[in-house]
């Protein structure tokens, strides 16, 4: 049966008038064109140097493009988009309350007016903004659960505005980045990380021995700090961890931690599905 759980803490903002598409298109990791109704592209806004700040999934209507961001970072995104607008002709307004932002996996989603395939991985399932009220049959937490257990990020904790790296987190293979459309805030740095091999450290699920780590509680791995938890969902959680880190002996606070590498992640030196005990 499809799963469907309404995620209150996700938010929509809405960008209107004839530049919408070129405005966000000159600022953003991905190519906003390619936006379209039963198509949405995930996509971050960095600093100038290639740090991120937020990221979102864009939808595409007949004269709107519908943010679905961390409901958190909304206000922050009006400030800076609205700073960058200049003379072009955009509209922008938070949306939050007209919509509720909602994921379904496991299944067939139910039929609302914006909904598209999650961009980043198949098996994700699907997102959907909805003006009213759907009768979900899961939780937040249940959604998290399955997105953590496949290695997919969801803002704060997982990532660390003014720090992370794209690459850190999976933005590339997760078709984040697009790499041949041109300059965009943070370009530069973003594909010197990718052609230098400059990623150190990554975003990867770890099975915990003891459930319930909180976010920020260090790694350890032969007596020294590697990384640290991000997200978690019972015996689920998000590290980021150093590379030379990822198949050593991990614990976190009680915690004995296993890697457990995705199929769709490209780590150097290791196998997909591979762990550490």
């Amino acid at each position: 049966m499809t799963k469907l759980a309404h995620l209150p803490q996700r938010g929509v903002l809405a960008l209107r008038g004839a530049d919408r598409i070129t405005f966000l298109n000159g600022l953003v990791s991905n190519d906003v064109t390619k936006a379209a109704p039963g198509c949405d592209v995930w996509a971050a806004l960095l600093t100038p140097q290639g740090k991120y700040l937020s990221d979102f999934f864009i939808f595409a209507d007949a004269d709107a493009l519908l943010l679905d961001a961390p409901r958190a970072d909304i206000p922050g995104l009006l400030t800076k988009l609205r700073r960058y607008r200049l003379r072009a002709q955009v509209e922008l307004e938070d949306a939050s309350s007209a919509y509720g932002v909602y994921a379904a996996w496991d299944g067939v989603p139910p039929e609302v007016a914006i909904s598209a395939p999650d961009p980043r991985l198949e098996q994700a399932g699907w997102r959907l903004l909805s003006e009213a009220p759907l009768a979900a049959n899961a939780s937040a937490a249940d959604y998290a659960a399955h997105r953590i257990a496949l290695g997919l990020p969801d803002g704060a904790p997982d990532l660390e505005p003014e720090k992370t790296l794209l690459l850190e987190a999976g933005f590339d293979e997760l078709h984040g980045i697009a790499w041949d459309k041109g300059c965009y805030m943070g370009q530069e740095l973003t594909a010197r990380t990718k052609y230098r091999g400059l990623v150190k450290r990554r975003l990867v699920p770890v099975e915990l021995s003891v459930p319930g780590a909180a976010p920020g509680t260090p790694v350890m791995a032969d007596g020294h700090e590697v990384g640290d938890i991000r997200s978690s969902a019972g015996n689920l959680a998000l590290a980021m961890l150093r590379l030379d880190a990822v198949e050593k002996v991990l614990a976190a606070g009680d915690a004995r931690l296993t890697s457990r590498i995705p199929a769709w992640m490209q780590l150097p030196h290791l196998t997909a599905s591979s762990g550490t005990a």
